[in-house]
């Protein structure tokens, strides 16, 4: 397997990135970690791994229904040193929103509670919370590679080495089928009508 990464992985908690490979959302929402240029989230790629991350993720930030998964993502994990990636997504369509009324208008399009969505929505005020619309493929057979140092922190972007440079190259399948997608896309553009831009 070529050891040159031409896409990025985008960080994102076990729980979000099970979420978008099951079809339980179309949406990531983004505001920037700690260790990126000036603190600012930034759209590096229209391609991007799922890297799933234990980092953050609490059981009381998600709707009841999903709380069990923040244990079941922790057993269900490679062991201590590696990274297991088990799907991709295109960046599809993307929005920017600083009004809470934008944010309350999707809250029942992703499994984090209200609460916390608004806190991503509040912190850092003068930087929009960015929403992503991702058409998701799960591979058929999970890629495992050694985790590094640099891998961790807080960070949205992460280059993993030992995965192939375009996702697409890879045995997948779509999360979704084109017109549950389309029509659970349509839904989210209608919430937020004119928000939302291709990348």
């Amino acid at each position: 397997m070529p050891s040159a990464v031409a896409t990025p992985a985008c960080k994102e908690w076990a729980v979000i990135v099970r979420a978008l490979l099951a079809g339980e959302q179309i949406l990531d929402v983004r505001k920037g970690g700690l260790r990126e240029e000036g603190r600012h989230f930034d759209l590096q790629s229209k391609r991007l791994w799922l890297y799933p991350t234990a980092e953050h993720q609490k059981s009381e930030l998600l709707k009841p229904a999903y709380r069990r998964w923040v244990d079941e993502s922790i057993a269900a994990a490679p062991g201590e040193g590696d990274v297991r990636v088990d799907g991709w997504a295109d960046v599809v369509k993307v929005a920017t929103i600083t009004d809470p009324d934008d944010l309350d208008k999707i809250a029942g399009k992703f499994i984090w509670t209200t609460d916390y969505a608004a806190s991503r929505l509040s912190w850092k005020k003068r930087d929009p919370l960015w929403i992503l619309a991702l058409r998701v493929h799960r591979l058929l057979e999970p890629i495992t590679v050694p985790w590094r140092d640099e891998y961790g922190g807080c960070t949205s972007w992460v280059e993993l080495d030992g995965l192939p440079a375009d996702p697409a190259s890879v045995a997948s399948e779509p999360a979704l089928t084109d017109e549950s997608f389309a029509a659970r896309l349509q839904l989210t553009e209608n919430d937020l009508p004119g928000k939302f831009e291709a990348p």
